[in-house]
């Protein structure tokens, strides 16, 4: 959740700890094209995005007890892979399910201290995640993609992963024409974070990155003054950089209730964060136990980034 700044100086020395998981066999991914959840079935998928366009996410951390030793999570831990597919799947990549055929691997990802010991331990652990990352990747590209455009997705750590998955990969280099966007929320990035993949402040752009991070009414004042502030963000209501917005401009909000719910909160853009305020009943109960939104960073915005997706990758198709 936190900003990569602290370690992607090290990405030309990064060295491999294990060997990463094997992505040739479907177990080793939560969801492939001939692989989805059950609760995918119900969409009505757009076939032409379908055929056209890949989604390649990325789930947050979920390996976040204090009391869990571990420093990275452990493919024989059912529950926190039934929590990936039950949480991150069902509330996150679900936006993007209407988008194109989706790519979710699971990876051995860096329990959440990694970032208060970036300079030791905690760096170790997320290059070990990385190697999974690194690896899923390079399975979708040489197995599946053949060529077509992608969107990148994740959130919190996934968006950790993705920064160096853009670093090795895409900036400046020939897959770049391939990515529609890159969306990564969750996390404190700077607006020159890449060489060649801008940060885009236009809801109909292609080729770059969008990043936002949510805060309550005021922001929290541990974690934003830490990571987020002086970082970009955009509005992800408007997808560009307008201050304030209506209830009556937000699409929808997906619940645990796994309906989807419009006009529920108004917006103000502050710097390196979107403030949602004045939640109509009845959910201003249920987010005022929240010190940030973090949490929701995208199922609070899950039917305006569906749409925003599918804007990008329209104007993405009409120019090639």
């Amino acid at each position: 959740m936190r900003s990569f700044l602290f370690i992607v100086s090290f990405i030309n020395s990064l060295f491999f700890f294990s060997q990463p998981l094997d992505f040739s066999s479907a177990e080793n991914w939560l969801v492939l094209p001939e692989k989805s959840p059950k609760f995918f079935k119900g969409s009505t998928i757009d076939s032409t995005y379908i055929r056209s366009v890949d989604v390649f996410y990325i789930f947050p951390t979920l390996l976040d007890d204090d009391a869990d030793s571990r420093w990275n999570a452990e493919m024989t831990d059912v529950k926190w892979k039934e929590e990936a597919l039950e949480t991150a799947i069902r509330y996150q990549a679900s936006a993007w399910v209407e988008c194109g055929r989706m790519f979710a691997p699971y990876y051995r990802q860096a329990h959440l201290k990694a970032y208060d010991s970036i300079q030791g331990r905690g760096r170790e652990a997320l290059l070990f995640a990385y190697e999974d990352i690194r690896a899923s990747f390079m399975e979708y590209l040489e197995k599946y993609n053949e060529g077509r455009p992608f969107i990148l997705a994740g959130h919190s750590q996934g968006c950790t992963q993705l920064t160096l998955l853009i670093k090795e990969f895409i900036d400046e280099k020939p897959l770049a024409k391939q990515l529609i966007a890159a969306y990564m929320p969750g996390i404190g990035l700077d607006s020159n974070e890449f060489h060649s993949i801008p940060f885009m402040t236009k809801p109909n752009q292609f080729g770059g990155f969008v990043a936002w991070n949510t805060m309550n009414d005021q922001p929290d004042n541990d974690l934003y003054p830490l990571w987020y502030k002086g970082k970009v963000c955009i509005n992800p209501i408007t997808w560009d950089l307008t201050k304030t917005t209506p209830r009556s401009l937000h699409k929808g909000f997906y619940y645990t209730n796994e309906k989807c719910y419009t006009q529920v909160f108004e917006t103000e853009l502050i710097d390196g964060a979107v403030c949602v305020r004045n939640f109509r009943p009845p959910f201003q109960l249920a987010v005022k136990k929240y010190k940030n939104l973090h949490i929701g960073d995208v199922n609070l915005f899950w039917k305006d980034i569906e749409l925003n997706t599918k804007e990008r990758i329209k104007a993405y198709l009409d120019a090639f």
